[in-house]
């Protein structure tokens, strides 16, 4: 028997070290070849490591959560045969493992170090390989079933674990059907269905009683990288907010009437395409919001080009995919490749160019925006355009009341580099464009 030493993938990029995000195997489980063994994180995205050999797993390098060097001990599996030792050109042996729960035995041979050179990028998860979101679930309060021993983490998929997330079920109590125990979709409905039926056989599906149970989530993964930029961007930027409201009936008219007329040729406009091109023009007035701020080195960098940020909400957790050049761009490309990106981003199969370098955001969270809102600015960015959901309601135009579509931009500046005045005029500059549309295009 041999021992092969799978080390870390170099996932290229320049990058030094990833994130383990979880484990899709454990310590005495035989696994066969192109198996998933983990899910590892880089900046954006979640890669799946597959197995190039099949045997028994004898230890695990890291622990979810866990940092790790490109080039790290990851997994040390045991193989038939003595392994290829001639073409490695090393016989040293590989460090011990960071974490393990089964000693390599002492007869075994040199072990052989495995290189995985094409993982799979699949969406970002947390660390228990379930999709991260941005407010923690409860657990179910339903009657767990036997629970695995200590230290025995459950075997599941990322997309079972996302529906586990979903349903509030702690896999932890899930009894898996699958191979080497892995919990399957059934798994978790037939747990779910024995959850509803315990539920509604006692107080005629009402339990009025104290709740005791605590769920302790892990902050790592991408759920970990939104906390760090989030808290940088608040400690190093003086936030101040500017909010205005906007008629925008004349300008779903418009929408409405091209939607109409080019949708099924060109595709349907949303209302961002709009604001995007508002937000070009008005920049060519205000050049000192489309910039960004290297405050180490005391330097402001106002760009010609517009790299709108588009912030999305994935699966995963905030994304800000970048449309760049959008100043090149008509509603139509704004608009294909606004929807191009944030699949990508939901996917987890955006790269790192799309996600990074954008020169000033814009913020929506669609029907969910409500009435006002703080966004925070995406550093080193300088400012970030927020979009409040829209409402009809009644107003006074020429002395009569009348039924008006109104939204609300909120906005948010650096103060270091962006004065009140100049913030309100570029909104203001913003809200003349909407609601009279047809200036959005007169150059």
């Amino acid at each position: 028997m041999g021992i092969h030493v799978i080390k870390m993938p170099d996932i290229g990029e320049g990058i030094a070290e990833v994130e383990l995000v979880a484990w899709q195997v454990k310590v005495g489980e035989m696994i066969t070849e192109d198996q998933i063994m983990a899910d590892v994180m880089t900046d954006k995205a979640t890669i799946e490591i597959p197995s190039p050999v099949h045997g028994k797993v004898l230890a695990l390098g890291g622990a979810a959560g866990q940092v790790m060097a490109v080039g790290s001990e990851l997994i040390r599996i045991e193989v038939e045969g003595e392994g290829n030792l001639a073409a490695m050109g090393n016989a040293t042996p590989a460090p011990a493992p960071a974490t393990t729960n089964s000693p390599t035995p002492a007869h075994s041979p040199t072990p052989q170090t495995t290189e995985i050179k094409k993982p799979v990028a699949t969406a970002p998860t947390d660390a228990t390989g379930s999709s991260a979101s941005l407010s923690a679930k409860p657990s179910s309060a339903s009657a767990p079933s036997a629970a695995r021993a200590a230290g025995d983490k459950p075997i599941a998929s990322p997309a079972v674990r996302r529906q586990a997330w979903d349903l509030g079920i702690e896999l932890q109590y899930v009894q898996g059907t699958g191979p080497a125990g892995r919990i399957t979709h059934e798994d978790l409905e037939a747990y779910a269905a024995r959850a509803d039926s315990t539920t509604s056989s006692g107080s005629g599906g009402t339990s009025y009683r104290e709740l005791h149970d605590e769920t302790v989530i892990p902050v790592i993964g991408l759920r970990r990288k939104i906390a760090q930029k989030m808290q940088d961007a608040k400690r190093r930027i003086p936030h101040f907010s500017y909010v205005e409201e906007i008629d925008v009936t004349e300008l779903e008219t418009l929408r409405t009437r091209l939607n109409q007329d080019h949708g099924n040729s060109r595709g349907k406009l949303s209302l961002l395409p709009f604001l995007m091109r508002a937000v070009i023009l008005a920049v060519r007035q205000y050049p000192q919001m489309n910039a960004r701020f290297d405050d180490d080195a005391g330097v402001v960098t106002r760009h010609a080009a517009v790299h709108l940020g588009i912030a999305a909400q994935t699966e995963s957790g905030l994304m800000v995919p970048v449309i760049r050049h959008a100043e090149a761009r008509d509603l139509w490309s704004c608009a294909a490749e606004m929807n191009r990106l944030a699949e990508a981003a939901r996917s987890g199969k955006a790269s790192r160019e799309e996600l990074s370098g954008s020169t000033i955001t814009i913020s929506s969270l669609g029907a969910l925006g409500g009435i006002v809102s703080t966004p925070v600015i995406n550093h080193p960015e300088v400012a970030i355009i927020g979009v409040n959901k829209m409402v009809e309601r009644p107003m006074i135009r020429n002395g009569l009341v009348v039924a008006r579509k109104m939204m609300n931009l909120s906005s948010s500046f650096d103060h270091r580099v962006v004065d009140g005045m100049d913030a309100a005029e570029f909104i203001q500059k913003i809200r003349a464009y909407l609601e009279c549309p047809a200036t959005l295009f007169v150059e």
